[in-house]
């Protein structure tokens, strides 16, 4: 009986499941970075931080994941991470503001334009 293998159907859920799970947890990490390099590297003092942590722990991420985040941040060696606001015009007219945390300007903007073009919006002009 082909394609009845319990191994198998469990491998495969396990690996979709932990597939969306690392992807969530790059992101948390990359919001904790860029929180603590914003300010210090204290959640005691730095608001962003705190919440940031909070939603991470609520994921259930792991303590040494968090605290590998902030060491990267405070030693210098993470990535650059520029926070951008688009503003622009959904369908019937409808103002959207999309807020974005990128490490490329350029990609990023030509995916939001396509997004808003796909979709009958139109992004708004600079300035």
């Amino acid at each position: 009986m082909a394609g009845h293998s319990q191994f198998k159907n469990i491998m495969f859920r396990k690996g979709r499941q932990d597939k969306e799970r690392s992807k969530l947890f790059s992101k948390l990490a990359r919001e904790i970075t860029v929180a603590a390099k914003a300010g210090l590297p204290d959640p005691a003092h730095n608001p962003r931080l705190r919440t940031a942590i909070i939603a991470a722990k609520a994921e259930s991420m792991p303590k040494d994941n968090i605290e590998r985040a902030i060491k990267k941040a405070v030693g210098g060696d993470a990535e650059n991470y520029d926070e951008i606001r688009y503003e622009g015009r959904g369908p019937g007219g409808v103002a959207i503001i999309v807020e974005a945390m990128t490490d490329n300007r350029n990609r990023t903007s030509a995916d939001v334009r396509s997004t808003f073009a796909k979709y009958g919006g139109a992004m708004g002009e600079t300035g």
